[in-house]
């Protein structure tokens, strides 16, 4: 039998509630798969650990996630530590150091799910955010604080190197897409130096996919595309800030954060990679057992799919889609089941289907 190792990371706000869901819809698809195990071991690391131990990860912690094949993580963000202080003391250090540089953000609209688009069945998405550098570098610092002339960069970060491989990764992609079109998401206008760079070697490496088609669209411009013209788009390669920001509005116009998934890949198998849900701690309702696990469950069917596990993937998407079909759908979707409701709901499908090893 293979045997995948899993760390889980559940973190904070609604991160535990979905994360432990996520592990039982797991649990239940490798019993009735036959063919593969999951050993999980959790990691206790969260804003409450932080303020107990004054970090985040221990000395070590990083050396010893190197062990494992995957990472399942849940949500950072606490209304008792600075933002700032939350990401880049445990999101951003996993992601960084293991040069998880490829953040795969897959959007459509799942069965019986409304978007608020009347023509939101035509969304059909993915965007690949770089996920190493850019905006995101943490390349800046303040000087003379409380002063007058207090003082703040933040500066981007593109390098060559960083940058091919993200639009080559997003090539590869849209080659392997029915569409073979991608679309370069740039503000070279305004950003002439980082930001030209980024479009040169876009073209650069497009010589070596003549069949994918390409365009380019303004970051401000893309925006309307997608509300106005969401066929007119099928893979979309951006920026670390720009990528965040649009997929946040393709999560909502496919009906929910809810249920947006994400992979924090390291494409070379370096590192393990990371797979958490998009929608952050949402500290309004956690505790109440109304989170909406379907994001963490369709992130799980991505980490099965890196895995190799394609069948148990494809047959947990399945399940995810009848469910959501058959109108089992948490608050956040205008219903009125609870993370436990729907987590039973996809057990129960993945019980009585037929066991992808047969």
């Amino acid at each position: 039998m293979r045997t995948h190792k899993i760390a889980a990371i559940p973190a904070d706000g609604i991160g535990t509630e979905v994360i432990a869901a996520g592990l039982e819809v797991l649990n239940a698809l490798a019993q009735h798969d036959g063919g593969f195990r999951l050993s999980v071991e959790h990691f206790p690391w969260s804003s409450d650990y932080y303020l107990k131990h004054g970090h985040y990860i221990p000395e070590g912690g990083l050396e010893k996630l190197k062990t494992f094949d995957a990472i399942f993580f849940g949500a950072v963000g606490s209304q008792e530590v600075p933002d700032h202080v939350s990401l880049w003391g445990l999101r951003l250090p996993i992601a960084q150091g293991f040069d998880q540089y490829a953040n795969v953000r897959p959007a459509r609209v799942l069965p019986g799910v409304k978007s608020p688009l009347k023509n939101g069945e035509d969304i059909d998405w993915v965007i690949i955010r770089e996920n190493s550098e850019g905006e995101y570098a943490g390349n800046g610092g303040r000087t003379h604080r409380g002063l007058p002339i207090e003082a703040a960069t933040e500066t981007a970060v593109f390098t060559r190197a960083g940058v091919e491989r993200i639009h080559r990764f997003a090539f590869e992609l849209a080659r392997k897409r029915p569409a073979r079109h991608l679309t370069l998401v740039t503000k070279s206008n305004a950003q002439r130096f980082g930001m030209v760079m980024w479009d040169e070697i876009f073209y650069e490496v497009a010589k070596e996919y003549p069949d994918v088609k390409t365009n380019r669209e303004l970051v401000d411009a893309v925006t309307t595309t997608m509300v106005l013209k969401p066929k007119a788009l099928d893979v979309i390669v951006a920026t670390n800030l720009h990528a965040d920001i649009l997929s946040d509005l393709a999560a909502a116009l496919s009906g929910s954060l809810g249920i947006a998934p994400t992979a924090n890949l390291n494409p070379e198998r370096t590192f393990p990679s990371m797979f958490e849900p998009i929608h952050g701690s949402a500290f309004d309702i956690t505790g109440k057992g109304i989170a909406n696990p379907i994001a963490t469950f369709w992130t799980a069917a991505m980490m099965l799919e890196h895995l190799g596990e394609s069948a148990a993937a494809a047959r947990l998407m399945e399940a995810i889609e009848y469910v959501t079909a058959n109108g089992v759908h948490t608050p956040d979707l205008g219903g009125s089941a609870t993370t436990a409701d729907v987590t039973a709901a996809v057990c129960d499908y993945l019980a009585r289907a037929v066991p992808v090893a047969a």
